[in-house]
């Protein structure tokens, strides 16, 4: 497999990755839920209500950071607790996602997507490789 395949795919991965979170939690925990609400949630399986606000911001800054490529390592890095907690707190309503309460299924799957992006890094089009390449181009002038 060639270098730009593999750029391209790990940009497809980024931003797709990057989307699913930033909607899943603005979409999830601010609208369906709400922050109010999602608190609350925390707070009923054990966990700091605070923490649903910390989680939330998270989720936000690393899902935007994924889909323009900024410190693309570090904000997957970053979702991989969250997403490992999200499906310890789903274990126990099964495996399929559309189970009452949610299956463990779907965090699961982002957790290690986000491991992935881990390793691939940013790919093509990210604004950490315009930046790189500005950096560069300025550097030889």
């Amino acid at each position: 497999m060639n270098t730009w395949s593999l750029e391209i795919g790990a940009a497809i991965v980024r931003i797709a990755l990057g989307s699913v979170v930033l909607a899943h939690s603005l979409y999830l925990k601010m609208f369906i839920y709400t922050l109010p609400g999602t608190a609350q949630f925390f707070a009923s399986i054990g966990l700091p209500a605070s923490s649903a606000y910390v989680v939330f911001a998270l989720e936000v800054l690393a899902g935007v950071a994924l889909i323009l490529g900024f410190r693309t390592r570090l904000a997957a890095a970053a979702l991989i607790p969250i997403l490992l907690g999200a499906t310890w707190a789903h274990a126990g309503h099964g495996w399929l996602f559309t189970n009452q309460g949610g299956g463990w299924e779907y965090p699961l799957f982002l957790a290690l997507i986000a491991i992935g992006q881990v390793f691939l890094g940013d790919g093509k089009f990210a604004v950490s490789s315009l930046r790189s390449s500005a950096l560069a181009v300025g550097s030889k002038a």
